[in-house]
């Protein structure tokens, strides 16, 4: 093939032709030689000699370029002034390639002329009027291609070639071919024009070598691209694999996702430990995503030699189900969910299984309820021993209907909790780590915090009296509690069973006394005036109604209380997020909350845990129980990191009851478990000290400043 192949018209315009396809890309696809004069050296016009060059670059042709200088204002007053016109030449020229000031869609272009520069395939210079101080304008344009037989095309054109007519490229050239008769003449008068222009033997021309900051530009740029293609390429070999994955069923780590250190770290063990342990990681540290990611880990592995898995992952909610269902749809996966009626799930569950062929794998999503029911149970009987068990909120299933249901033959095991230890239930907890394996990962509020894998965080704890009537109730409720105590300390049998039962009523019933302290709602009105301007804040309330020594089931309920006040009274945009919402609606809650059409969320136990709103700044505790569990969950919903937030904060209402030597030593039992929790929650927060202050003369009165 030779230039003669190629069919060529003698004109060209933008207008009628595509330049670029018509003629520059066949034509430098049979040449070896490339001569090219564009007028003023530009980043766009640069971008039309990168065009087509491909195939003359595997052929080991050469580029020659000349082009003049595009001075602007500041160039030309400071020649005038006298400055050396060469150096400010050099510095025009390397400022229209430089890597910062080249718009996106010319990277690329200019990166190839880089490229061929390191290569040796292109050489640059530049031209000026001579005797003018580099002020007087080259602007011809003409182009020489030659092939491997000595054949010819040369070419004039672009008259309109322009910055603006670059962009847009418009262009018009004239076309001459040394092999027609009429057209050898001009062909090879271009020819000697450009030769003696590149020799510098033009009269009335001065040529200057290329400027090394400019060179130096292009290469940058070349080095950019490089990385680029690479970072594509990389990006689309991992794309395709992905899709091979997620086609059987796999899981594949989106490409957005980037795993922090200690993911990292807890993966790394979870599979040197035989793919079998517990990550025991503080609230809204991503224990969800490294699961994820383990389960993409062990999948590669199982995949290589051609095994299937089935993966099950149990879960205490129903909202949970939806939240793990939408993240293991962005690592690729679709899982059965297996909750609600038992018909809605039990086929596809089954079918999943059953059809489960080598290098296949399924994964199944399902509330602890369902897990432990003989249907699910029936169920995951067939999966065979190629089965993982990842339990979220892990903490649940130590209770003995569940333990005793956790499958023997799974080969692989992955616990999740903030706090795997159940509360006053040793066996439970010891029952989650003998399943389960040892905590691979131990990730702590204050490690979490510091990592910045959480929030900072500042606590407040507001005292809130009793009122005289709650003060007697509660004091009624005490003796008795104190009472209790006392018999069961000799008693045994069935009399101590019954004893401890009803100590269990009685505490309950005077922490909720403590919980509905009417009190609590005039301080959160004095809180919320400080901060009603302020978006996404929670209120946590104390659950069922207000008790009263009258009626135990307790009168108004505290939410409503709190919805009033919001809603009402401060004219916030709230609503409440509890069991009675569905669960459509609790999705379209925290849409709204996280979007900012809601100001404040109301709730009592439904956000303790699993809901991600890491928009939430604000938290006041109107109630929560000793169990440290609860308070923990709550505190992580909060502490979460979201774009633009910087701090949270915790508004704690503690009620305190009247102090009565009679009762004193009942009393500090409950106010070392109640302490601790102050403390826990004070003492990673920014304003440890100021917060502890507050609560000094209660530590003090009973003696609790060692908690």
């Amino acid at each position: 093939m030779s230039l003669r192949s190629v069919s060529i018209k003698d004109f060209y315009r933008s207008d009628t032709s595509d330049v670029a396809r018509d003629f520059y890309v066949p034509v430098l696809a049979e040449a070896v030689r490339y001569d090219r004069a564009v007028g003023y050296f530009t980043s766009t016009s640069l971008g039309l000699v990168a065009r087509g060059i491909q195939k003359l670059r595997t052929k080991g042709g050469k580029i020659r370029l000349v082009a003049g200088p595009r001075l602007s204002d500041e160039d030309i007053e400071d020649i005038r002034q006298g400055y050396e016109y060469r150096e400010i030449i050099a510095r025009a020229v390397a400022r229209e390639v430089a890597p910062e000031k080249v718009e996106a869609q010319m990277v690329e272009r200019l990166g190839i002329l880089g490229k061929l520069i390191a290569e040796g395939v292109l050489e640059i210079k530049i031209a000026v009027m001579a005797g003018t101080n580099g002020l007087g304008i080259y602007h011809e344009k003409i182009g020489v291609i030659a092939d491997a037989e000595g054949n010819t095309v040369a070419f004039t054109g672009s008259l309109n070639e322009t910055r603006a007519a670059m962009e847009n490229n418009f262009e018009s050239i004239e076309v001459f071919t040394s092999w027609t008769q009429a057209d050898a003449r001009r062909a090879l008068r271009t020819q000697r024009n450009f030769d003696a222009l590149w020799e510098g033997k033009t009269e009335c021309l001065e040529v200057l070598e290329f400027p090394e900051e400019a060179e130096d530009h292009l290469r940058e740029l070349a080095a950019r691209v490089s990385e680029a293609n690479a970072e594509t390429a990389a990006r689309e070999n991992r794309r395709r694999r992905h899709e091979a994955a997620n086609k059987h069923g796999w899981a594949a780590t989106p490409e957005e996702i980037e795993l922090r250190d200690y993911q990292k770290e807890a993966i790394t063990k979870w599979l040197q430990f035989g793919a079998r342990g517990i990550f025991e990681m503080a609230t809204g540290t991503g224990k969800t995503i490294t699961a994820l990611a383990a389960l993409d880990q062990i999948g590669r592995q199982l995949r290589a030699r051609g095994s299937s898995l089935v993966t099950v992952i149990v879960v205490p909610l129903l909202d949970l189900v939806d939240q793990w269902s939408q993240e293991l749809n962005r690592f690729g996966i679709v899982p059965v969910q297996c909750r609600d009626a038992i018909a809605s799930w039990w086929a596809q569950a089954n079918d999943a299984i059953a059809g489960l062929q080598p290098g296949r794998a399924a994964a199944l999503v399902v509330t602890n309820k369902t897990f432990g029911s003989p249907a699910f149970q029936d169920v995951l009987s067939s999966a065979g021993n190629e089965l993982l068990i990842i339990a979220d909120e892990a903490h649940h299933l130590g209770a003995e209907h569940y333990r005793t249901r956790l499958p023997d033959h799974a080969s692989w095991r992955l616990a999740l909790s903030a706090t795997p230890e159940r509360w006053f239930d040793d066996e439970g907890t010891a029952a989650i780590r003998g399943y389960f394996g040892d905590t691979l990962i131990s990730l702590g509020l204050k490690e979490a915090i510091e990592l910045g894998a959480l929030t900072r965080y500042r606590y407040r704890p507001v005292l809130v009296p009793l009122t005289d009537e709650e003060a007697a109730y509660y004091t009624v409720l005490t003796s008795k509690i104190g009472t209790l105590y006392g018999q069961i300390k000799g008693a045994k049998g069935k009399s101590r069973d019954e004893a401890e039962a009803q100590l269990g009523q009685l505490l309950s019933r005077r922490a909720k006394v403590l919980g509905h302290a009417e009190g609590k709602i005039a301080a959160l009105r004095y809180e919320l005036d400080k901060r009603r301007d302020q978006p996404f804040q929670l209120v946590y309330c104390a659950e069922g109604g207000r008790p009263q020594e009258d009626d135990p089931a307790g009168g108004e309920r505290q939410v409503d209380q709190a919805l009033a006040l919001l809603g009402n009274s401060l004219g916030m945009r709230v609503h409440t997020y509890t069991s009675q919402e569905s669960r459509q609606e609790r999705r379209e809650l925290l849409g709204a909350f996280g979007s900012g059409d809601l100001e404040a969320l109301v709730s009592m136990r439904c956000l303790d845990e699993g809901v991600d709103l890491p928009d939430a700044r604000i938290a006041y505790m109107l109630a929560s129980s000793s169990n440290p569990r609860q308070f923990i969950q709550r505190r992580g919903r909060i502490l979460r990191r979201a774009p633009g937030k910087t701090e949270a904060e915790v508004i704690d209402f503690i009620a305190v009851p009247p102090q009565d030597r009679d009762l004193y030593e009942t009393e500090r039992k409950l106010f070392r478990r109640e302490m601790r929790r102050f403390v826990e929650f004070a003492k990673y927060s920014e304003n440890y000290g100021d917060a502890l202050s507050e609560l000094r003369d209660l530590r003090e009165y009973y003696e609790l400043m060692d908690v």
